[in-house]
């Protein structure tokens, strides 16, 4: 069956250096036909004419500090039949539109969402979970990692997470996209609300892997330490007003706020907030539910058709390439990787060191995802403390780890095993 046409949409404000690292990852995306709309502000605009592919972007100025209303904006230029969301500070793997548009071959799935790693890029940040008007999340269990598709009950919904979901455009236009009384925060959950009480249901997979970095911004510091809580008091607000029962209001906001408190108390403890930020915060978050209090609810019209057509992002999407080597080694492999990224190659680099070192993933700006850690050390933070292990073998399991979500091709594998010990540098 014909894969459907994708519109990957990212908002993107005051981050200009995490959304170019983002759009060099989506343009080496797997995937035949996807179109990248970009909505951001001044600063973003300048980071993607800085890219070898600009002209083949949509852009949207847009400087408000509203969440929903920048989505919003990129649906109604969105051509594709499937609206995609990554957040500016995430990197896809190779794979995720592939894996993440599977689902939809079936008709009635009108959603779908992916599973996100954390800025280690091995520890889960999220996946599988359901939600309900009170804004309580309860995780699915899923066993494997094909797609599961999921149907809605009447008290709860399923769970996408912002930086990883994908929606038919149809049915995104027909609820009026996105609310706009959610600046910040419970925006993709009160959409996930509303689609489920419309009936459609929504997939979830496994495979549709999104690295997440938690980037600083004007609400947290990169080390996730709140700056300001307002915007989540109002979202709050609003949230309650829509979806949870009036007379459970009062109580499910005590027990947010108790939780908010407790949050700040521990960032106070570890000494990286004064004690004075905590009273700061926590007036911030009563005078944004007062606020959200007073906001006009479901200004959600039904978004018209793009003006302007499809346009498919055609960058060299070359062979995918194997390279691993030690430690002592990593700044020649990492000249090749970028050699190699300058050749259209999409290279994936293992580097072990003789040490019980946790191992971390990244995607590098300059297009190549590299794996370090120590060759005796874990990777998945289940596994043992320390395993004795060979060279090859620890490069032929972490290969497999994460072949599937990249779309890695065993016969790059099969190269590597073939070649002599003391030549194991790159394949």
């Amino acid at each position: 069956m014909t894969q459907p046409t994708v519109s990957v949409v990212v908002v993107s404000r005051g981050r200009p250096d995490a959304l170019k690292r983002a759009l060099v990852g989506i343009s080496q995306l797997h995937y035949p036909a996807f179109e990248v709309i970009v909505v951001t502000d001044h600063a973003g605009q300048d980071a993607v004419k800085e890219t070898t592919f600009s002209d083949q972007i949509k852009l949207a100025p847009y400087e408000v500090a509203n969440i929903s209303a920048a989505r919003n904006r990129g649906i109604a230029m969105a051509a594709g039949e499937v609206v995609a969301f990554i957040d500016d500070d995430a990197v896809p793997e190779t794979g995720w539109l592939h894996h993440l548009m599977a689902p939809f071959a079936k008709p009635e799935v009108a959603a779908a969402g992916g599973y996100v790693r954390g800025r280690n890029g091995v520890s889960w940040q999220w996946q599988a979970q359901s939600v309900d008007g009170t804004g309580q999340a309860a995780p699915i269990d899923l066993n494997g990692e094909a797609p599961v598709v999921l149907t809605p009950d009447a008290s709860r919904a399923i769970k996408t997470e912002g930086t990883n979901m994908a929606f038919r455009r149809d049915v995104l236009a027909d609820l009026g996209g996105f609310d706009p009384a959610f600046h910040y925060f419970f925006d993709e959950t009160d959409l996930n609300l509303r689609v489920a009480a419309a009936g459609h249901k929504t997939a979830i997979v496994p495979l549709a892997e999104v690295h997440h970095g938690y980037a600083a911004n004007t609400q947290r510091t990169d080390a996730r330490v709140p700056r300001d809580l307002t915007e989540i008091g109002a979202s709050t607000a609003v949230f309650l007003r829509k979806h949870c029962p009036e007379a459970m209001r009062a109580q499910v906001w005590r027990k947010d706020r108790a939780a908010q408190r407790r949050r700040l108390v521990s960032h106070m403890v570890a000494g990286n907030m004064m004690p004075g930020d905590v009273g700061r915060l926590m007036r911030g978050l009563d005078q944004g539910f007062q606020d959200g209090q007073a906001r006009t609810l479901g200004q959600t019209p039904v978004i018209s058709r793009a003006s302007e057509g499809f346009r498919p992002l055609a960058t060299t999407r070359g062979a995918q390439v194997l390279m691993a080597g030690r430690f002592w080694r990593r700044r020649a492999i990492l000249r090749e990787a970028e050699v190699a990224v300058q050749n259209g190659l999409r290279p994936s680099v293992f580097i072990f060191s003789r040490t019980a070192l946790f191992h971390t993933v990244r995607f590098d700006p300059k297009g190549y995802w590299v794996q370090v850690g120590g060759l005796f050390g874990r990777s998945e933070r289940h596994q043992k403390l320390f395993r004795l292990r060979r060279f090859r073998a620890r490069v032929r399991r972490e290969f497999l780890r994460v072949a599937g979500q990249r779309l890695l091709a065993h016969t790059l594998l099969q190269g590597l095993s073939q070649t002599k010990k003391q030549d194991v540098k790159t394949t």
